[in-house]
């Protein structure tokens, strides 16, 4: 009997006419405001309409399916399932119930684990898989051997483009997407990990000097964990900096967070006080990485 595994993303709309019904599907059935709705159908549109995370979400999966078949061959069935678009995370795990699966590994492609983001895919899979099936659930899985390295090329490889001259003045920034500060307050470690992430890919890198942001918060009412990257790239130009290496750290792809909120929203705002930025280049399906994940896969079924 093969090992199942059922790997896990975000998702994103296929079209921009599915914009609409996948904004209301994130809001938990909460149709967006007409001002909500444009605001996000314009920052897609910026980036190309659509956003290509299915296609690189794809490209990693299959890649993770040839590592594990590599590793182990015939032992592993690798799966995707998405939280918000087709095919939903719960369809996928019901295929292995129906197939007759008595072991799944479940992993999210996010390198950090927050009760509000990777839990909630993981509580869903397993409802979905039921009792009779021994679930694996891989949390943050930033630790684990290879990646942290990972990271660090790239961000030594963003590094070597910036002028010598101007280095004494150059900080590398990591960034991850924001979540409601509602989640401190049952002591989600959510922002340690970052920290720790961001602290020991520097040290690999031989980077002295760096920070750490959020990105992407949602449009809500509620408060979300700061400081956001905007406002910390005005403070690091105020205070002399006249380089940043962008690195999101929390993201594994090139999608909207990543091709807007950065390369966009964030180089716009560093256009305008002088601040140059060039950002690390997105893992996607990068062989490096995908061995990695293959490996963390292995791992856990040790």
């Amino acid at each position: 009997m093969k090992t199942g595994v059922l790997v896990m993303a975000y998702g994103t709309p296929t079209t921009p006419e599915n914009i609409e019904p996948y904004y209301t599907l994130i809001r938990h059935g909460r149709p967006p405001t007409p001002e909500l709705l444009a605001d996000l159908v314009r920052r897609y549109s910026a980036i190309g309409g659509t956003s290509p995370l299915n296609e690189r979400t794809d490209a990693q999966v299959e890649g993770i399916r040839d590592a594990l078949e590599q590793l182990s061959p015939g032992k592993y069935d690798v799966r995707f399932g998405s939280k918000y678009e087709p095919p939903l995370l719960e369809e996928i795990a019901q295929t292995f119930v129906r197939d007759g699966f008595e072991k799944v590994i479940g992993i999210v492609l996010a390198p950090h684990s927050s009760t509000m983001s990777t839990l909630q895919y993981m509580t869903r899979a397993k409802e979905a898989l039921g009792e009779g099936i021994e679930f694996i659930e891989i949390g943050e899985w930033y630790e684990f051997p290879g990646f942290l390295e990972l990271i660090a090329k790239r961000v030594n490889e963003a590094l070597a483009k910036i002028p010598a001259e101007r280095r004494a003045t150059t900080e590398v920034l990591f960034s991850a997407h924001s979540l409601p500060e509602k989640i401190l307050a049952n002591g989600d470690n959510y922002p340690d990990q970052l920290l720790d992430s961001a602290k020991r890919a520097a040290a690999i890198a031989g980077v002295t000097e760096w920070d750490i942001a959020w990105q992407s918060a949602g449009r809500t009412a509620d408060p979300w964990i700061g400081p956001d990257i905007l406002q910390v790239l005005r403070d690091k130009r105020a205070s002399g900096v006249t380089d940043i290496v962008s690195c999101p750290i929390g993201f594994v792809s090139d999608h909207l967070e990543v091709l807007f909120d950065i390369d966009i929203e964030a180089q716009g705002v560093a256009k305008e006080v002088g601040l140059n930025i060039v950002r690390t280049v997105s893992l996607n399906a990068d062989q490096e990485f995908v061995d990695i994940l293959a490996n963390i896969v292995q791992h856990a079924d040790a």
